[in-house]
């Protein structure tokens, strides 16, 4: 009996140092930024005091085989963050796919990962003055799925709504439903990509005759040598009573001077549907960027203005940020 016991703790410790043996990889990367920012117009954020900031981030990774596919972490720090500023995690089984789950900040999958695609120097057109007016499923607790099959590139993401205590017109908005969504790209002959996408926000709707927030989207992207051009197309049907809608047109352009030097330039505008006695309104948006990279480091600059921002009529913005950055 007691040559059993031994022979069978024997085979258990084995077992578990072939467990606790696997194969596992971790990596250590940071970096650090030192900005100019300066910003005009009217429409509130103007820097009044220093312009000159700093923001350095480390970010930790790790992965290793599980058996059924390749196991990831990410997590990621910088000066601005009380916690995390990305949490994220991934698990790629090959030709099945790559599921994941963003807890914080990833930006994994669907329109999020995908909102604005043009290509661009440095920061996209609307940085610091407006945004790309899509969301999609977010970057919160998003369960993700990423894969591709016969050229086709599929991207998407399901995350639910908070808690709620009942499903009343008093729990308010968010506090029940969820966000699905999904964006298809593909390459049908070399430098071209295309991509169209959608999500479905039921997380407005609770209020009585109200409506999901969707979202529809599509890009079209070109490289040929040295020169890039994109165009993509949005519309945004917001929830609730008397919401309306917003229709979205960007485009850009960019091209690398030499191995080092890019310069781009771009536009973009996001016209508010008017509703009933609300005038429609559109905000133009106007952007250039230019990057200079030599080995690990950079020197980037944008220059982003816009009118009637956030659909605000006679309201402008426009800001100017000039930055280093060093990574290692």
């Amino acid at each position: 009996m007691n040559n059993m016991k031994k022979i069978g703790l024997s085979a258990l410790a084995g077992s578990l140092v072939a467990i606790s043996a696997n194969a596992a990889e971790i990596s250590v990367s940071g970096s650090m930024e030192l900005t100019y920012v300066d910003t005009g117009g009217d429409s509130g954020n103007e820097v009044t005091g220093n312009s000159f900031g700093a923001n350095s981030g480390i970010t930790f990774k790790g992965s290793g085989d599980v058996g059924f596919g390749t196991a990831s972490m990410t997590r990621a720090i910088n000066d601005t963050n009380t916690g995390w500023g990305s949490s994220f995690q991934t698990l790629d089984m090959g030709e099945i796919g790559t599921f994941s789950f963003d807890s914080t900040g990833g930006a994994l999958v669907g329109l999020k990962a995908n909102d604005d695609t043009l290509p661009t120097a440095y920061e996209e057109v609307w940085t610091g003055v407006s945004g790309s007016g899509v969301s999609g499923v977010g970057s919160t607790n998003v369960i993700g799925y990423k894969g591709t099959f016969e050229g086709v590139s599929i991207s998407a993401g399901y995350t639910k709504g908070g808690t709620a205590t009942g499903e009343s017109t008093s729990s308010g908005p968010g506090s029940h439903g969820s966000i699905k969504g999904l964006y298809l790209s593909m390459s049908p002959i070399d430098g071209l990509t295309v991509g169209v996408g959608g999500s479905d926000n039921s997380t407005t709707s609770i209020v009585v005759n109200s409506t999901d927030t969707t979202e529809l989207l599509a890009s079209a992207n070109y490289a040929m040598g040295p020169v890039a051009v994109g165009a993509r197309m949005a519309e945004v049907n917001n929830g609730g009573v008397g919401k309306g809608a917003n229709e979205i047109i960007g485009y850009s352009v960019a091209f690398n001077v030499n191995e080092n030097f890019a310069i781009s330039y771009g536009e973009q505008e996001n016209k508010k549907i008017g509703v009933s006695s609300t005038a429609a309104v559109t905000e133009d948006v106007t952007g250039i960027s230019a990057a200079y990279t030599m080995g690990a480091a950079s020197v980037r600059m944008n220059h982003s203005e816009s009118t009637n921002d956030g659909n605000v009529l006679s309201a402008d913005d426009e800001t100017t940020e000039i930055s280093l950055a060093l990574t290692f």
